[in-house]
Formats: structure tokens, C-alpha cells, sequence
């Protein structure tokens, strides 16, 4: 009876320091670090640096020039290109325009009231002809000669009106395609030397503080090499490690309080739990080694400014009340 009642005692005294325990580990300070995803920011080609418009420290906005490389070679092909496009243009113009010269049509047409005129007239003579024939006082020589001339001043006629129709044309077909043609690639070239150019000129794409230089004035810097280094502050992290034992006092979304010797406390969320176990133990999963496994944990915090990359913090669940 006495066996019964101590092991009731021994029960009743363990599920009554079950919630001390859970409450001292919520109350657990982890040790983690601030981590940043800094932004390397280079140019995709090679050439020398001709200015810098920032210095280390500098608070940066979207847009804002960060340097610029030697440009003259671009801005010759640009040059070169809006040549090229201006020159094309013009040839389109002229293909589209009508083949003669306005002064020209006018000449052709002065040559069209002429052959009216001359038709007209052998029209006239025609007509006499026949009735003297009808009278026998012409002879059928006498008509015939008259009809060859009415027909010829008509040929003369429906000629000089088909030259003012041609002059008044465009070009061929073919010919004004290939000019169209020409001047969709020379706009394209035009396109591609521009932004060629755009490219040596570099600017902030985040809002952030300049980290780190890496080049100068006056330096050769090689394709795809950072010049500057920018920290947006929404890329800080809080990364801690929590132990296996005590994960599950951490979920997606909780707050949480961060602190650190040389900066005010602050809350941060949590934003990344890891699936895997940052250490490897052996097959058997005794309780010692449980103890061993940590996973990785992320959070956000509501004031990135207050912490510095690197900066070694104190995290404990649950945020600022």
C-alpha cells in the first residue's frame, strides 16, 4: 500500500513540473547570427571604369546611378546605327514616292494635251474625209491616209497617258519590300547599340546601403565582376539553430525575440523552418544522440537597420508583448 501511494506521489509530482519544463524551454535564449544576401553588382561586359557615384555606406534608391564604364565605342555604334537608319529611311521614301520628278509629270503632261489636240484635229479630217468621199470629190487613197492619221495620233495619245500613270508609280513591289526590309534591321541594330550603351551606364535596381567597392576609377574590370556590393535591407536574416528535441516549439510565421549585446532587442518572424537535420547521427537514435541534431531555423525582422550582418544574436520563442 505504502509502494502504491509513493509511486501516486512520484506521478502527480512529474505531470506538475510538465509545464515548468515546457516554459523554461520556451524561455530558452538559441544562438544564432544575422545573415545577408548582399547584391553583387557588376556589368555583363568587360571595360574600364570611368566613374563611380557612390561611396561604402551610401544609402541607395531604385535607380539611382551606382558607375559607368568608357562608352565611346558604343556611342559611335550608335551613331553608326542612327546613319544607317536615317539613309534607309530615305531610300524607302523615295521607292514609295511616284518614279518621276513632279517638274517631269508636268512635261507629260503638256505632251498629253498636245497629242489631245493633234488626235482632234485628225479626227476632224477624218470626218471631212468620208464626206467627200460619199460627194466622189476625195479618193479612198484620201481616206485611208486620214484613218492611219486619226489612229495614229490616238496611239500617240493612250502613250503619253501610260507614261504619266508610270511616272506617278511607286517602286516595284519587290523593290519596296526589300526597303521595308531594311529598315526593320537597321531599327533593330539601332535597338541592340542602344541598349549596348544603356548597359555601361549601371544603376541601383533595390533600395539598400552600398557594402562593399571592389573597383576604382579608372580600373579594367572584367565581364561579370562585381564592381559594388548592395544590401537591400528586406535581405537580412536571423538564422539559429534549434535542437531536434525542441523543434516543435517553432512554426512558420511565429514571432520571435532577437538580441544581441550591441543593439536594442527586436521581434522578427519566422520564414524558414529546414527539413533536414543539420547533423548526421549514428543508425541507433539513442536519447543522447537526438540531442545532437539541430535544424536550421530563418526569420525576418520587423526592423532589418537594427542588426548587421555577421552579428551574433540570442533568440528566444515568442516575441516582444
Amino acid at each position: 500500500m505504502k509502494r502504491i501511494l509513493i509511486v501516486a506521489l512520484v506521478a502527480a509530482a512529474a505531470l506538475a513540473a510538465l509545464p515548468l519544463l515546457f516554459s523554461d524551454r520556451s524561455q530558452r535564449a538559441y544562438q544564432g547570427w544575422v545573415e545577408a544576401d548582399t547584391l553583387f553588382i557588376g556589368a555583363d561586359t568587360s571595360g574600364r571604369l570611368v566613374k563611380l557615384d557612390v561611396v561604402e555606406g551610401q544609402a541607395t534608391a531604385p535607380g539611382s546611378p551606382l558607375f559607368s564604364l568608357d562608352s565611346r565605342s558604343e556611342e559611335a555604334a550608335v551613331g553608326s546605327a542612327r546613319a544607317s537608319l536615317a539613309r534607309l529611311q530615305a531610300e524607302l521614301e523615295l521607292a514609295e514616292a511616284a518614279q518621276k520628278r513632279p517638274e517631269e509629270i508636268d512635261v507629260l503632261r503638256a505632251s498629253e494635251r498636245e497629242a489631245i489636240a493633234r488626235l482632234e484635229l485628225a479626227a476632224q479630217e477624218l470626218d471631212r474625209t468620208r464626206v467627200l468621199v460619199q460627194r466622189g470629190t476625195a479618193t479612198k487613197a484620201d481616206l485611208d491616209t486620214a484613218t492611219a492619221t486619226e489612229a495614229a495620233n490616238r496611239a500617240v495619245l493612250d502613250n503619253v497617258r501610260g507614261q504619266i500613270t508610270l511616272a506617278n508609280l511607286p517602286a516595284r513591289i519587290e523593290t519596296l519590300r526589300q526597303s521595308r526590309e531594311a529598315v526593320a534591321v537597321a531599327k533593330a541594330d539601332l535597338a541592340a547599340a542602344e541598349a549596348a550603351l544603356s548597359r555601361r551606364f549601371v544603376s541601383a535596381p533595390a533600395t539598400g546601403s552600398i557594402e562593399t567597392i571592389y573597383y576604382r576609377a579608372g580600373e579594367v574590370v572584367p565581364a561579370g565582376r562585381p564592381i559594388v556590393a548592395l544590401l537591400p535591407p528586406e535581405n537580412i536574416r536571423v538564422r539559429f539553430f534549434v535542437p531536434e528535441t525542441e523543434l516543435a516549439l517553432f512554426s512558420l510565421g511565429q514571432p520571435i525575440r532577437v538580441a544581441c549585446s550591441a543593439c536594442q532587442p527586436t521581434d522578427a518572424t519566422i520564414s524558414f523552418i529546414s527539413k533536414n537535420a543539420e547533423y548526421t547521427p549514428p543508425v541507433i537514435y539513442s536519447l543522447e544522440e537526438r540531442a545532437k541534431l539541430v535544424y536550421r531555423v530563418e526569420a525576418i525582422p520587423t526592423d532589418p537597420t537594427a542588426l548587421r550582418p555577421g552579428q551574433p544574436v540570442d533568440v528566444t520563442a515568442g516575441a516582444r508583448p
